[in-house]
């Protein structure tokens, strides 16, 4: 089983994030299961979502507390936010920003980034005037990890959001995948 702990804010889409991942992998024959954990819900607070990934029913319905992955939607949240606590040895940390993994120091862990703010602002994907980042995230997840197919990804997203929508965010998720910078 591998386990991926999310650390968003309120609005940028990541538990609608690990339900496309769900989806995704559901679609490849996996087991998945996703779910959140925030205090109140405003736009801006710092959310956590989860998902869990195996290859047979999963009984645990507990938070994830030593993910194999943590999906970092603001770079701002490295400050407040103690994101790699728990991550296990060899663990991957994918980060939302501009810079490349070199310049983002995590515990020594492997950290791979993306630029998703700036793929949302060129595709519009905006919600009250704010990027909304999650289609770019997951396109990011699936390269750093391989665990879930881009296609995969990108037809989960179009089930999501049919039409010109979907089609949109799926363009957001293939950018990131063809744009992710490992460490």
């Amino acid at each position: 089983m591998k386990e991926v702990r999310i650390h968003g804010r309120g609005g940028q889409g990541s538990v609608t994030a690990a339900e496309l991942l769900a989806h995704a992998l559901f679609g490849e024959g996996k087991w998945a299961q996703s779910f959140a954990f925030f205090g109140a819900e405003r736009r801006g607070a710092p959310v956590e979502a989860f998902l869990r990934i195996a290859d047979k029913p999963n009984p645990i319905r507990s938070r994830v507390y030593h993910p194999d992955y943590v999906v970092v939607f603001d770079f701002k949240l490295l400050k407040i936010v103690a994101v790699a606590d728990g991550l296990k040895e060899n663990g991957i940390v994918i980060v939302n920003t501009a810079k490349g993994p070199e310049a983002v120091s995590i515990d020594e862990h492997r950290v791979a980034t993306i630029d998703a703010t700036g793929i949302a602002l060129e595709l519009g994907l905006l919600v009250a005037g704010l990027p909304v980042v999650n289609t770019a995230m997951i396109g990011a997840f699936a390269r750093a990890t391989g665990e879930v197919k881009l296609e995969s990804v990108k037809e989960a997203i179009c089930k999501h959001w049919p039409g010109s929508v979907g089609e949109k965010n799926a363009e957001a998720a293939t950018r990131a995948y063809a744009s992710l910078k490992v460490g």
